[in-house]
This record gives structure tokens, sequence and C-alpha cells, in this order.
């Protein structure tokens, strides 16, 4: 098996077509420079050791040393065993409060920013266990299906909006919901779910639902995110702030973090409640806490002690490298010399010969 320590680097292969282009730009150039001199054998004639040929071989050289280079810097790997090994996985599913409440700026610089950073972090963290995403407001909907997939659901998390949710609200118990239906109880793995919400739920029995989810052993862990004293809540038009949220007198509308309701949303899922703040996203403590949810081992294979090969493809480079040098743009005064097509007449030489006999005899006649 094949990887590359350094992938990213591999993106120098793309300066290869402007490489080309500029050659090509350049070569045409010189050749409409050197018809305006004339007839091109008159011209040829003048530049005897002038070479049309060489630069291209050059050229060619240097494209391949360059190619070889930017690989061997990616750091080409080999996987020269493979064994089997165990790997013990977990389902985590994170339920997300998109509501207008998360717009509030208590925490910078938006309670819905620092909720999708702290759930980063959360990815970071994870190996083998497989996450899904669920947004909700007034209802509750799929972002992420399951998956182990870290990379897709870093994509998906950085698309996530108060507008993905027309209906706004705070329905945590249908979002607990969506989740136990989400989730495969086939697999024999443990399962644990995070909320991240200001808590403001007006939808629904969200106790209840944790309540259900803790019956079939899924843990319900809570971050409340927010301020107690409260926050406006901001009004975007064309992505710019255009004012805030104001009830029927005209005074901006306080939203609070409800950590009453978190809490009893922790406990009925027999799990832990945490206040987020800027210094703190509280997500260390969730980790601890899935950390002892129970999970399934399973055994993949997988490449073991990889060897580098980047000394090959760098020699390769260097070797290019001087083979460009070596070759002059230059014809060479000796090889153009050389008519391997040329045919000489062997008459003279026979003549002469003979004439020469003639004379050596008739001498010694006299």
């Amino acid at each position: 098996m094949l990887r590359f320590a350094h992938m990213e680097l591999l993106w120098g292969l793309a300066a290869i077509p402007l490489f080309i282009m500029l050659f090509t730009m350049v070569s045409n150039w010189k050749k409409r420079a050197i018809a305006s001199l004339g007839d091109r054998s008159v011209v040829d004639e003048m530049m005897p050791w002038v070479s049309f040929s060489r630069p291209w071989v050059k050229f060619v050289l240097f494209l391949l040393a360059y190619a070889s280079l930017v690989v061997g810097i990616a750091d080409p790997r080999i996987g020269s065993r493979l064994e089997e090994v165990k790997q013990k996985s977990a389902d985590l599913m994170i339920l997300l409060d998109v509501s207008n409440s998360m717009l509030a700026q208590d925490m910078a610089p938006s309670r819905l920013e620092s909720a999708k950073r702290a759930i980063a972090q959360l990815i970071d963290n994870l190996h083998h266990d497989r996450i899904g995403m669920i947004v909700f407001a007034g209802e509750a909907y799929v972002q992420l299906p399951m998956t182990t997939d870290y990379s897709a659901a870093k994509l998906f998390l950085n698309t996530i909006s108060p507008d993905m949710v027309p209906t706004q609200g705070t329905a945590i118990g249908a979002a607990i919901e969506l989740g136990m239906q989400s989730l495969d109880f086939k697999n024999g793995t443990g399962k644990a779910m995070v909320v991240i919400t200001d808590g403001e739920n007006h939808e629904d029995d969200a106790v209840a639902a944790a309540k259900a989810a803790a019956d079939k052993d899924v843990t319900i862990n809570v971050i409340g995110i927010g301020s107690v004293q409260g926050a406006p809540i901001p009004i975007y038009k064309d992505g710019k702030q255009a004012g805030f949220h104001t009830d029927s007198l005209g005074k901006p509308v306080l939203s609070k973090l409800n950590e009453t309701m978190g809490k009893e949303v922790a406990a009925a899922g027999k799990g832990a409640y945490v206040r987020a703040t800027n210094a703190n996203s509280g997500m260390n403590i969730v980790l601890d806490e899935i950390a002892k949810v129970q999970r399934k081992t399973i055994d993949t294979k997988s490449f073991k002690d990889f060897e580098d090969r980047f000394q090959l493809f760098l020699g390769f480079a260097l070797l290019l490298l001087i083979a460009e040098f070596l070759i002059s743009n230059r014809k060479s005064a000796r090889l153009s010399k050389v008519n391997l097509f040329e045919v000489k007449s062997a008459t003279p030489a026979i003549t002469g010969g003979a004439s020469q006999n003639n004379i050596t005899n008739g001498a010694k006649t006299k």
C-alpha cells in the first residue's frame, strides 16, 4: 500500500502545466524572431551551431526532475506488512441547536460559532468512533449520517447555519428522538449523544425523550452555551448585522441560557451537564464521559511498517538535473562532422594505387 506523509505537497505538481505553457510561449517567440531574419536555409547556415531540439530535451528532463522532486518531498511510503488489528468503536451523535437565539454574541463571536468550534475539537479527539450530526430549531434534521469520515464531518459542520431550519424554536426532545431513530442498535456498539444548546426549549418534553434514550443505554450529555444574563439576538441581512430582534414594545429580546433545562436533560439521560465559557468549551469533560461508553471491538486489517521511499525519487531527480545541466543548447562540433549516411567512392583510391604500382614496376624494369 502506498501513501504519502505530506499529501498536500503534491499540489506542487499543478505547476507543471504552467511550466509547459511558458516554455511553449518562449519557444514560439524564438521561432518568430528567427523567421524574421530571412530564409530558413540561409539562417541555418548563419547559425550552424544552434540546436532547435536540445532545448526541448532539456525541458523534458527538467519537468521529470521537478515531478520526481515534488513526489520525493511528499515522502511516499510503502506498507510492507499487512496485519489484523483490533479497534474499539462507539457511536456518537451530535445534536446542535441552530435556532436564531444561537446567534447571540455573549459567546465570542457567537453561540453557534463557539459550538461549532467545540464540535471540531471533539472530532479531533475521536479515534475509530462513528459520528453523526443532527441540527434542530423548531424541527430536527439529520445533517450527517453516522460515519467514520472525520474530514467529511468537518465539511458538513462548516456549512451549518440557522437558515438550514425554516421553523424557528428549540425542539430538544424532537432532536433526541430523531437521534434515536438514526442510531443502529444492531451493531452492538455503545452509544451516546451530545446536545449543544442554550436550553430555551419551548416545543416538547425534552426530559422525557432523554429518559427514554437512557432506558436504551444511550447516554445524553449536554453542553449549555450562552450566559445567564442573556444577550440580544442580532438580525442579519446580506451577511451584515442590521439590528436586533425586538418585542412588541420595541425593546431588544434577550436570550438567556436555561441551565435548569440543560441539567434536567443531562440527569434524565444519565450524562453530564457542562456550561461552556469563552475560555473553556467544556468538551474535555464530555470527552471523559464519552470514554466511559462501552465500545465494541472490531477486527480490521491495516498495513504496518511503512518504509520511506523518498530517496529513490530525490536521487532520480538529481540524476535528471545533472543530465539536463550537461546537455548544451549548442550542437557539438565533433558530432556535427559525423555523417553516418555519407557514401565515399572507392575508385580514386584504387586508381591511385594502380598508378603507384605501375611507377614502381617501371623503376624496377629500368
